[in-house]
């Protein structure tokens, strides 16, 4: 067995220490990719703090993966060692269980996560299933590809899916880690963009980024602002915050809908008689299969869309999780190994 490097929390709420890792060969239906670039996600912090059931320890974060593979199980065929690949939350799926049978993958019973169910991508090497795999096309580098795999397929995924057409007005809630993509995708597919941020510390980066306005969510009544504007179709909310997401409702169209991709476990402060006269739809979107990421990568390229990056060494994963909890972090920090 070879070793390599690995990222460790030994328990919840543990440091990042560097740990040499033995590394097993993979299994039937299974690769091994040497990893070249690994984003830092704001979930990553639920992984580390244990905030998911069945988490065994020490863990090794990360779900946003991009690298080579170097390795192949037995039964993988469409794919060879040297292929370049991504591997985002979407992390395999069973193919035999009645959601898959349906043909859909993003709910398989049996559905893994990268660090979750499997050592995740703060490694210098990661075995991952097969059915996780996301071609990265030629023109767009592996570290641009890392995001995609979460942040990116996320909010592109969710927009698609959508019922707003070009030209619609589309609200992205929340500048950061996904919200910088939402703004760049829905300007891409011809949205009137709307960014809502709190402050005005985020106002000319969303409007480099694509956004048409900004709403200072500190400084005006939210639902007001978009009402003024026309209304919204779609309220992406990116922001993990219920109190903001429900802030939005009162600026929908009618039959206008919240789609929330940002975590919290908080209610959402919304009545049924704010969603019955408008007939206003709310979504929980999750983030996408390895189809969509790829999908999604295609589309980056297609646009130029990309993820506003500060790259870090592995050996610095600590620092670059450390301003991520501290509310320092670039729009996407990636580990570059």
């Amino acid at each position: 067995m070879a070793t390599h490097q690995a990222v460790h929390v030994q328990s919840a709420g543990a440091p990042l220490e560097l740990a040499d890792v033995e590394t097993s060969p993979p299994a039937r239906g299974e690769v091994r990719i040497a990893v070249t670039a690994c984003g830092i996600c704001g979930t990553d912090a639920h992984f580390v703090n244990g905030g998911f059931p069945d988490m065994s320890w020490p863990l090794t974060p990360g779900h946003e993966i991009a690298g080579t593979i170097a390795e192949l199980g037995d039964g993988v065929e469409e794919f060879a060692i040297g292929d370049r690949v991504a591997v985002g939350w979407f992390g395999g799926n069973c193919n035999h269980c009645d959601p898959c049978r349906k043909g859909i993958l993003i709910h398989c019973a049996n559905g893994k996560v990268p660090s979750w169910q499997y050592p995740g991508g703060y490694a210098e090497s990661v075995t991952v299933p097969a059915t996780a795999l996301a071609r990265i096309p030629e023109g767009l580098s592996d570290i641009e590809a890392a995001p995609m795999g979460c942040a990116g397929v996320t909010t592109y995924n969710a927009l698609r899916h959508t019922r707003a057409l070009p030209g619609d007005r589309v609200a992205v809630l929340g500048v950061g880690g996904l919200g910088h993509l939402g703004v760049q995708f829905a300007r891409a597919m011809g949205f009137e963009t709307i960014a809502i941020a709190r402050g005005t510390g985020k106002a000319e980066d969303a409007k480099k980024l694509g956004a048409h306005h900004y709403i200072d969510s500190t400084s005006v009544n939210v639902a007001e602002a978009l009402r003024t504007l026309g209304g919204a179709a779609v309220v992406l909310a990116t922001a993990g915050n219920s109190r903001a997401m429900a802030d939005t409702v009162g600026g929908l169209l009618p039959q206008g809908e919240l789609v929330t991709i940002g975590v919290t476990p908080e209610p959402l402060p919304i009545s049924p008689v704010q969603l019955i006269t408008p007939g206003l739809s709310i979504i929980g979107h999750p983030s996408g299969t390895a189809k969509d990421i790829e999908e999604t990568m295609h589309f980056a390229l297609l646009s130029g869309v990309r993820a506003w990056i500060e790259e870090l060494p592995l050996a610095q994963a600590a620092e670059g999780y450390a301003a991520l909890e501290q509310g320092r972090a670039h729009y996407r920090t990636v580990l570059t190994i």
